[in-house]
């Protein structure tokens, strides 16, 4: 049974907990299929705004239940929910949750050649703190989508609008790309790698059983300050997906 999540109030002390967990659909690498096991993960980490990747949202395979809401509803969230594929009754895509005061801004596809890919926009109003834009993406597989997926995500709808600059921003999720690649570094030229600002020595976060590759990645605002970043591994983490959460704490610069 997953630990309930207790109501987010470190936003009035100046700190912010971010986390960005790609769950695979709720099914580990043990083969389980487990939405209280990805709540529990999620409720140890105290975060206050959770961005997740890879839900499903009524499919056959993994008994038709809504993991977005699932998961929301065992931590005392609520869910914002933009599915990057839709056939028939079955959906699957990236959600974000928080028990913060929240506005949906936008939520839409993204180019892609092969596996359809989305973003999801919020603002949210932590207690304490101006309004702040959070961005949840799921990038595709080739390097050729992904460039132009970020392309899209820097364009005048998402991030390069007047409404997205107007505030502090946060652009997170599984990118697929690593630090070296044409997509990243578009993204690491407007926005700082939370992880780098941390500690200069960022940690690999794919595949979880022995992480290897660092795909999974927050981006903020220079005006925000990353206190720490940080990637849960354990025996837990190791089984739950087969992506390892990464989590990020932020001040106000």
């Amino acid at each position: 049974m997953a630990t309930t999540q207790k109501s987010p109030q470190r936003s009035r002390y100046g700190e912010l907990k971010i986390l960005t967990y790609n769950v695979h659909s709720c099914i580990g690498t043990d083969r389980r299929l487990d939405p209280h096991r990805i709540a529990d993960v999620i409720a140890r980490t105290e975060a206050d705004i959770i961005a997740l990747q890879e839900l499903d949202v009524g499919r056959k395979r993994t008994g038709g239940i809504d993991q977005a809401a699932t998961i929301a509803t065992i931590l005392k969230m609520n869910a914002h929910f933009h599915p990057a594929l839709h056939v028939e009754e079955e959906r699957y895509g990236d959600a974000i949750l928080t028990a913060l005061p929240t506005e949906l801004i936008r939520a839409g596809p993204l180019p892609s050649l092969g596996e359809t890919r989305g973003a999801i926009w919020v603002q949210v109003t932590p207690e304490g703190w101006p309004p702040l834009n959070i961005v949840n993406t799921h990038l595709g597989l080739s390097s050729r989508d992904r460039v132009r997926q970020v392309a899209t995500l820097l364009g005048d709808d998402w991030i390069g609008s007047s409404q997205f600059k107007a505030a502090s921003g946060i652009v997170c999720g599984d990118f697929n790309a690593v630090a070296f690649s044409s997509a990243y570094k578009s993204l690491a030229r407007q926005f700082s790698d939370a992880q780098l600002a941390a500690s200069g020595k960022p940690k690999a976060t794919f595949p979880s059983r022995f992480p290897l590759v660092r795909i999974d990645h927050v981006f903020v605002s220079r005006d925000l300050q990353v206190t720490s970043a940080s990637i849960a591994f354990n025996p837990l983490t190791r089984r739950a997906s087969d992506h390892l959460p990464l989590q990020v704490n932020l001040k106000l610069a």
